[in-house]
């Protein structure tokens, strides 16, 4: 176990000042508080995140990954073990801080890289080199900026520069984050969910429009309404013969081709929103062109080139900052379990399983152990049980030898 714990020394905090903020380098925080979007963007990130697909898309990888086991391995010779008991572990897989889950820290770190351009930034408290809490402040506490020559990120804790080693990055491959480089896709998003909700809620299309050649004026037109519900408005006047006079007539309004191909644009924005996540259109419920097969694959695809990639950038992070130099050189290393991504489907577990035990890649321990199982005496052999099967027990029904002779 680790010698420390966090009662023996003092925790050492971030240090506090008068938090320093500058409108000359205006952060995205700054420019929402005083109601400003990025250049060329028509979008907040507050009104980004309020279109259903873009909160699915963050939702989706932020909640995956966390929800994958979290393991610090040791390398032994050609093999790894398990450690259980380093302190850096506790936190991310128990209680991050008093008042954050490590599932919450995990996940809300993944959301922060997928929505802010600075990324998903914890500061970690250590004593003694071990850390001791993982704490997500508030936006606009801590502050990154990079060399103009290498890129190396340095950090501000309210205005007061902090180390490296005690600051969880997570970002993606580029200067921007997702939500910001697709800020145009989404705001034609919101724009057409804007107006599909005043086309239906505010009635924006009449159902019909009656035309007279004569001036009616503003009392002629509402006598002409009110005569006109009377008769036929409501379930009780359905199908009446309608009547007008004084050359009036009736044209009703019908939906156009252009009205017909909104919906289709509609669908187009959500993919527009999944490719820039990297998220299958299925898992944003855009099901058009979903079948059994390609459900399935579009699932591996997602765990393959959307999921994988953030967990390793987040073994990174924690190997960065939650492992010291020498425990690094050791073989120590954070891994996630992507085993567990095949639980759900029972029959393909359950082959592979049993074509790695045939083909003595595994053994029935190691198998067991993949799913949670303790070991059983004699599952330690490499064995093909369909040609490699025991002797036969003996037949106490059949004489021996020596009782027929």
């Amino acid at each position: 176990m680790w010698p420390f714990s966090r009662s023996e020394t003092p925790v050492a905090a971030p240090p506090v000042v008068a938090e320093q903020k500058s409108l000359g380098d205006p952060t995205a925080e700054l420019l929402e508080l005083f109601g400003a979007v990025p250049a060329g963007s028509t979008i907040s990130d507050a009104e980004a995140l309020s279109v259903p697909a873009v909160s699915a898309a963050v939702r989706v990888i932020a909640e995956a990954a966390p929800s994958l086991d979290i393991k610090l391995k040791r390398k032994v010779g050609d093999a790894e073990e398990d450690v259980s008991d380093h302190p850096a572990l506790a936190l991310l897989t128990g209680q991050a801080n008093g008042w954050t889950s490590g599932f919450e820290l995990i996940r809300d770190l993944v959301a922060g890289a997928l929505t802010k351009d600075q990324g998903g930034i914890a500061y970690v408290t250590k004593v003694y080199d071990q850390p001791r809490e993982l704490i997500i402040y508030r936006d606009g506490i801590i502050a990154v900026d990079y060399d103009d020559k290498t890129g190396e990120p340095r950090y501000r804790i309210n205005g007061q520069f902090a180390s490296a080693k005690n600051i969880l990055h997570v970002r993606g491959p580029f200067t921007k984050c997702p939500l910001t480089m697709a800020r145009s896709a989404i705001a034609t998003a919101s724009a057409m969910e804007g107006y599909a909700n005043g086309l239906w809620t505010n009635g924006a299309r009449p159902g019909g429009v009656i035309q007279t050649p004569n001036k009616l004026g503003t009392d002629g037109v509402k006598a002409m309404l009110a005569g006109w519900k009377a008769a036929f408005s409501g379930k009780a006047n359905a199908g009446k013969t309608a009547v007008l006079y004084e050359g009036a007539t009736y044209q009703q309004m019908a939906l156009t081709s252009v009205d017909g191909e909104f919906t289709a644009s509609r669908t187009f924005q959500i993919l527009e929103i999944a490719r820039a996540f990297r998220v299958p259109p299925g898992m944003l419920y855009e099901l058009t062109r979903n079948t059994w097969g390609n459900s399935e694959q579009q699932a591996k695809e997602f765990i393959q080139y959307t999921l994988i990639p953030w967990l390793r950038v987040l073994e990174g992070a924690f190997n960065r900052a939650l492992l010291t130099e020498a425990e690094r050189r050791s073989g120590l290393r954070f891994a996630f379990d992507i085993d567990d991504t095949s639980q759900a489907d029972l029959t393909a577990r359950a082959t592979a399983i049993s074509t790695l035990i045939t083909a003595r890649v595994l053994n029935p321990n190691e198998a067991r152990d993949w799913l949670g199982m303790a070991p059983r005496d004699g599952g330690e052999v490499f064995a093909n049980p369909a040609i490699d099967t025991a002797p036969s027990a003996a037949n106490d029904n059949q004489p021996t030898t020596e009782a027929a002779a």
